[in-house]
């Protein structure tokens, strides 16, 4: 039986205009960011102008534990949404209907898992990260509620790695938008009617979460019938689930480290002074003006090459990360230029401090004319995860920007007390890491040509 993929939610990455196709499949997931980090913002606003800074440093004495495991599991999602990708550009819908399932069995395993180990072990973690005694009862309330969020986190990261591996990257942007408005809603009756404090930030993200969740597996049960998700099919697939995790938990690993890293980053920026740290908290939310467009782009390269992986053009592969990264490039080079001359405006947004605003200014004067360098490790990474090889962009994206950033910290910062000590190691450590990406980005497609070849003849 000859199955139609519905067009109308999704793109075909595997024929058609190489440009434009990334584009529009790139827009909803750079749209989706946004609305994140809007809704992320108005957390924060809640917290600070309504329940005060006890509860601030209570969220933020959790919020490393639960980015880390958050960065884990959106690697996992990267492993499902690889094998689907390239499931699906091979028009194998049987194998489709297994690895969605597959996904369905992943996202019940580990949230439930989660759960339970996060409910029961959040005074432990507390305690080893040395929470000082006077906030921690607010924190293990914060993240006990939280925990029992993440079957729903889980399944909205993983659910949306199999829509957008299908080509749909509407439907999770639809979600983050509902579940956003819904966030802001709980945030308010919680916090403000029910004045459940801190608590009541963590109630809110638990129901939103939920709902967003709740939509986009409600999508996947409408889905083509020879795939749409049954509850009663849900099980793990040995040889699908063995591939997933193959892919999966490098890039897991890998956002977990740098996650790790940043910490190690942050440290430095501490020891120069509580301006230092005023700026560079502005400066990394300046900075998603370049970054989040670059990683849009990227997560659309990535599902256009498992498409057209399975397809069996390599061709159009090689095409679509050529395109996709000097249009990235370009357009870092753009916002770059359109943002310099105005730093002292985009950080005044954060911080009104003069003394804090000229030193952001520093740091963009580093790091913002080089972005375009990131766009090349980024997209050429994402080309390698969406054909299946996650291991060595791993590899050398921890030992460029973990290893080595963290030796040039250690070596510049004490010797050079100056922000721009710290800054300087960013595109430093950007450029190596596109060259290491770039050269085994070369040396795989010119073994497939020559594996091509040789089957030729």
């Amino acid at each position: 039986m000859k199955v139609e993929f519905d067009l109308k939610k999704a793109l075909d990455l595997t024929t058609g205009s190489i440009s434009r196709k990334l584009i529009l499949f790139a827009l909803p997931l750079l749209f989706g960011s946004l609305v994140q980090q809007l809704y992320n913002t108005v957390d924060l606003i809640f917290v600070g102008n309504f329940i005060g800074k006890s509860a601030s440093a209570a969220i933020g004495a959790s919020s490393l534990l639960i980015t880390c495991l958050v960065s884990f599991f959106g690697g996992m999602s990267v492993g499902s949404g690889v094998v689907i990708s390239q499931i699906f550009g091979a028009r194998d819908y049987k194998r489709l209907s297994r690895a969605v399932h597959n996904t369905a069995a992943l996202c019940l395993a580990g949230g439930l898992a989660l759960m339970v180990l996060g409910y029961l072990l959040a005074p432990v973690f507390l305690r080893l990260i040395n929470t000082p005694e006077a906030i921690q009862p607010a924190a293990v309330g914060y993240l006990r509620i939280y925990f029992l969020s993440f079957f729903s986190v889980i399944s909205y990261n993983l659910g949306s790695g199999v829509l957008r591996a299908l080509g749909d990257s509407r439907t999770p942007l639809y979600a983050q938008i509902i579940g956003g408005l819904t966030n802001v809603v709980m945030d308010y009756i919680f916090v403000r009617v029910f004045s459940n404090g801190i608590n009541g930030v963590a109630w809110a993200t638990l129901i939103s979460q939920s709902v967003a969740a709740f939509f986009i597996l409600w999508r996947l049960t409408k889905l083509e019938d020879a795939y749409a998700l049954r509850f009663h099919r849900i099980a793990f697939d040995r040889p699908i689930l063995k591939e997933v995790l193959r892919i999966g938990i490098p890039a897991g690993a890998q956002a977990l480290v740098i996650t790790l890293s940043n910490v190690i980053a942050q440290y430095h920026i501490n020891s120069l002074g509580e301006d230092a740290i005023a700026a560079f908290t502005a400066y990394f939310k300046v900075e998603l003006l370049i970054y989040h467009p670059i990683v849009a782009l990227g997560q659309a390269n990535m599902t256009f090459s498992g498409q057209n992986k399975g397809a069996g053009n390599m061709e159009r592969v090689r095409q679509g990360t050529l395109r996709c990264t000097l249009i990235s490039m370009a357009l870092a080079v753009v916002t770059a230029a359109l943002a310099l001359p105005f730093g002292g405006v985009l950080f005044r947004i954060f911080n009104k401090e003069a003394s804090v605003i000229a030193l952001g200014r520093q740091i963009i004067g580093v790091t913002f004319p080089f972005y375009f360098i990131y766009s090349i490790l980024q997209i050429v990474g994402d080309s390698m995860r969406g054909v299946g090889k996650s291991r060595g962009p791993m590899l050398i994206v921890m030992i460029n920007i973990c290893v080595i950033r963290t030796i040039m910290l250690f070596i510049i910062v004490p010797r050079w007390q100056d922000i721009r000590g710290v800054a300087v190691a960013y595109p430093i450590t950007w450029a190596l890491t596109a060259i290491c990406m770039l050269i085994y980005y070369l040396r795989y497609h010119r073994g497939w040509r020559s594996a091509a070849s040789v089957q030729a003849v």
